[in-house]
């Protein structure tokens, strides 16, 4: 009869450094546990388990999203809709890439940096997807000439550049020279935040400070420039209840920057373990609370972005002619490559360095780290 043991579970002084979390003192898996005890580790009480399920669950509920969207009437036939599909593939894809990541990030020190990676890629496909809120509608009176068809922007880190991009531009904005350059400039920032977020993972053990301004930035800055068409129309609309017309944001944008706001203060806080470590290594944790607030933050985003389309449709039909299918599958396999050769070159350098390398091996459990741990 075929015996299963659930592996064992080791507390910080036990692991190298390089495993080690801020304010978490114990459960931890074997840093050289096999495919199948990281599988097995999801359904036992570590500190990675509920980092595993906040993620993997809600891929399904992304993936019936999409599947119920997408097998409405006349969703796939009609061009105005693929804007939303390009966000929610990478939607499904990040969670899933999370999930993968704390499943099998304790296989080995390599194996640990590159399941981040990948981590890293997907999360900034899904900036791609953000509706970048310009690049479909036309000026307010809707009399000039229709824009020309523009790639979208390759960006992998936040999936949402096409629907704002599609249904959320402020009307000022069209035509106009930041118009030309929003989605070039995001692509930009696409490459930039992969290449930053998996550089970070380098200093992360010498200059622990330096690698978390370096991974925060890398992706605060693109959820900026992102926004900067919610935050202009937020800027027109303060004040001005629902008379501001076609600027009018849903309550769901307002969620959705919340939870963004909220998401990235955990991440770079530490907070609550940082407080009280050992108390919440389980259940309860920052990284556990920066996953719900992930999520649940794309949930409004996809609501928020469904309530422009409705809302806009009639307005942006007379703006500008829809982008075709085949530039916006270019523009997202153009982005998946960049990014995947990026990730590739970090890889490929990880796998030179030799074994003794800090970043491998972490060194020894410091002392005085250990007591401020314990």
């Amino acid at each position: 009869m075929l015996s299963l043991k659930l592996p064992q579970l080791l507390r910080v002084h036990q692991v190298p450094r390089v495993f080690w979390e801020d304010g978490i003192v114990s459960g931890y898996r074997r840093p050289t546990s096999s495919a199948l005890d990281c599988v097995l580790s999801s359904f036992q009480m570590t500190n990675e388990t509920v980092n595993i399920w906040t993620h993997f669950l809600p891929t399904w509920y992304f993936l019936w999203r999409l599947l119920a969207l997408a097998g409405g009437p006349g969703f796939r036939a009609e061009p105005y809709h693929w804007p939303l599909l390009v966000f929610l593939l990478p939607a499904c894809l990040y969670p899933f890439a999370s999930c993968c990541a704390h499943t099998f990030s304790s296989m080995s020190a390599r194996a640990r940096h590159i399941c981040y990676f990948l981590d890293y890629g997907a999360l900034s496909l899904y900036s791609l997807g953000e509706p970048a809120a310009g690049a479909r509608a036309g000026r307010g009176g809707g009399g000039g000439a229709p824009l020309e068809p523009q790639l979208q922007r390759p960006h992998l880190t936040t999936g949402c550049a096409f629907p704002y991009a599609a249904y959320s531009m402020p009307a000022s904005w069209l035509h106009s020279r930041l118009h030309q350059l929003f989605v070039p400039t995001a692509a930009l920032n696409s490459f930039l935040c992969t290449g930053l977020s998996c550089y970070s993972r380098f200093p992360e053990l010498e200059s622990p400070g330096l690698s978390k301004v370096l991974r925060t930035a890398a992706f605060a800055y693109p959820f900026l420039f992102d926004n900067l068409p919610l935050f202009y129309r937020l800027g027109l609309c303060w004040g001005r209840g629902h008379s501001c017309g076609q600027e009018a944001l849903s309550p769901s944008h307002g969620y959705h920057l919340l939870c963004a706001l909220l998401t990235g203060f955990l991440f770079a806080s530490h907070l609550p373990e940082r407080l009280a470590p050992g108390r919440f290594d389980y259940i309860g944790h920052s990284h556990q609370l920066f996953h719900i607030c992930a999520v649940l933050g794309t949930h409004f985003q996809l609501e928020a972005v469904l309530a422009d389309m409705g809302s806009r449709r009639a307005w942006l039909a007379v703006q500008e002619a829809p982008l075709g299918l085949a530039g916006t599958v270019a523009t997202l396999g153009v982005a998946v490559a960049g990014n995947l050769l990026i990730i590739g070159a970090f890889t490929a350098s990880l796998l030179r360095a030799p074994a003794s390398c800090p970043l491998l091996q972490g060194g020894p459990p410091d002392g005085g780290t250990q007591a401020k741990q314990q």
